[in-house]
């Protein structure tokens, strides 16, 4: 008998307390049941767990691909050590290769921590570090660049005091530095989303700052099938995506999908841009010292309305908690459905349950809040109650999803289920361990499936139990095979 065709029997599957067959065929679970009867091939999983292939809601793809191949400084304590492990990542590499005019090019390196730092980004300590080399250092949450006096020339901030950057100058020079050739970034894009499936990821929602509808039609079309895509569109490119008619889930092919229009509203807790209601500590007085609300209400509420006129539904950044407010006004006001904030990092309880009462989903990172407890200590002091909500959240009712936001953390979903579940890394103890998901809870906000008759097989294949695992067990889960609609992208059985 020949076998099936599209079809496939994983034997021996654990699903919860359960270990079954799964006939797969045509890229969906056909069925589930004791000892299936097929001609289809067969793999044993020998009581290995299944669960629903995972997402990562919330990544900067090409940005997490190059972060691999740059220097990381996010473990510099201080200004001075950051520009030391630059100078030394310079002076390793021999001569720096030049452009067209001769000139060296720009070394790029990510990560650094200043919020934390006994000493601020200076030019002294970065042009020190050069040695006739233009230098862009891009903070660990993606909202200042840190330049050295070459690299303040060249990209048109001559004259600056310090060469820290926030927000738009920030965000036009990282876009300048990432702007990579195709035949070089794609490789490392391919490279990225393998990676991404051995750790059983099925799907991303990709935020990149850019217009990436032919970037990753033009990958696919080449071959490139780890990954499901989502991808969002900024509101520098709106027209564009009206102009062509794109909506909120239209299918462009069978793996990329059309995504939301990101808009954002204020900057970041790291960067200490990220709209309060409060002041930052040590800012009275300073005009900013309550953050940076990029997107005023009139003009938040025009973006809104255009975009759901055109079908494309919003998602919006919002960290602080007077940037969530604004959110939610805005959205009630509107009366927007499907609406959605990315991070919703410091909230006030009131507005928790405004988020349920809305329906406005909470696109969370929780591995942030392990990056940036010791800075929320600092400058959120006597509110880190109300940061990272990720239970009150999830006990309001609000629908939670969860992310990376790679390159700011890694692209790893059970790095991000562990900081849901444990609230802890390092060897640290827990930090508002009240705010803890359960595991059922996380890996839920990381799927879009299930494991159940009819459901497309997205599907991943671990070593241990993720509902018994320990937080720390759950940082080195094994994931022996990842299936994308039925298609292995992931085989290490």
């Amino acid at each position: 008998m020949n076998a099936e065709p599209d079809s496939l029997v994983l034997r021996e599957a654990r699903i919860g307390e359960r270990v079954t067959d799964v006939l797969i065929t045509d890229g969906h679970i056909a069925k589930i049941a004791d000892s299936i009867r097929s001609s289809a091939e067969e793999v044993a999983l020998d009581g290995r767990w299944l669960i629903p292939g995972l997402w990562d809601e919330h990544v900067h793809f090409n940005q997490w691909a190059l972060k691999t191949r740059r220097l990381d400084v996010s473990t510099a304590t201080s200004a001075r050590e950051a520009a030391q492990m630059t100078q030394a990542a310079i002076s390793s590499k021999g001569p720096q290769p030049v452009d067209a005019t001769g000139r060296p090019l720009t070394f790029v390196a990510n990560g650094f921590r200043d919020g934390v730092w006994p000493d601020a980004p200076n030019l002294a300590d970065l042009d020190a570090a050069g040695n006739g080399v233009p230098i862009v250092l891009i903070s660990f949450d993606l909202h200042s660049v840190w330049l050295n006096t070459l690299a303040l020339e060249i990209f048109g901030h001559a004259g600056h005091p310090t060469g820290l950057l926030r927000e738009t100058p920030a965000f036009e020079i990282e876009n300048l530095v990432n702007a990579v050739p195709d035949s070089i970034l794609d490789p490392m894009v391919n490279d990225a989303a393998t990676d991404a499936a051995s750790r059983g990821v099925v799907g991303i929602v990709d935020l990149e700052m850019a217009w990436n509808l032919e970037s990753w039609e033009r990958r696919m079309a080449a071959g490139a099938n780890s990954l499901r895509v989502e991808f969002g569109i900024y509101t520098q490119h709106i027209d564009r995506a009206i102009a062509e008619g794109l909506y909120t889930g239209q299918r462009v092919n069978e793996l990329l999908t059309v995504g939301r229009h990101k808009i954002i509203t204020d900057g970041s807790l790291g960067t200490r841009t990220a709209f309060c209601f409060d002041e930052y500590p040590g800012m009275a007085g300073q005009p900013d010292a309550h953050g940076i609300l990029v997107v005023p209400p009139t003009e938040l509420a025009e973006l809104l309305a255009r975009s759901a006129e055109a079908r494309l539904q919003a998602t919006v950044h919002a960290i602080g908690d007077r940037a969530n407010s604004h959110v939610l006004d805005a959205f009630e006001a509107l009366g927007v459905t499907h609406g959605r904030i990315e991070h919703a990092q410091l909230v006030t309880d009131a507005d928790v349950a405004r988020f349920a009462a809305l329906g406005v989903e909470a696109s969370v990172q929780p591995e942030h809040a392990m990056d940036d407890r010791d800075i929320a200590d600092r400058f959120w002091p006597d509110r880190t109650a109300n940061a990272f909500m990720l239970r009150s959240f999830g006990d309001a009712g609000v629908r939670l999803v969860m992310g990376s936001d790679a390159p700011v953390a890694p692209l790893d979903p059970w790095i991000t289920i562990a900081a849901a579940v444990g609230r802890a890394r390092d060897g640290r103890d827990p930090w508002h361990v009240e705010q803890a998901l359960s595991a059922e809870q996380a890996l839920a906000a990381s799927a879009r499936t299930d494991v159940d008759t009819g459901q497309v097989a997205d599907l991943a294949i671990v070593e241990a139990d993720p509902l018994s695992s320990s937080p720390e067990q759950l940082r080195g889960q094994s994931v022996a095979g990842t299936l994308l609609g039925g298609r292995w992208t992931h085989d290490a059985l």
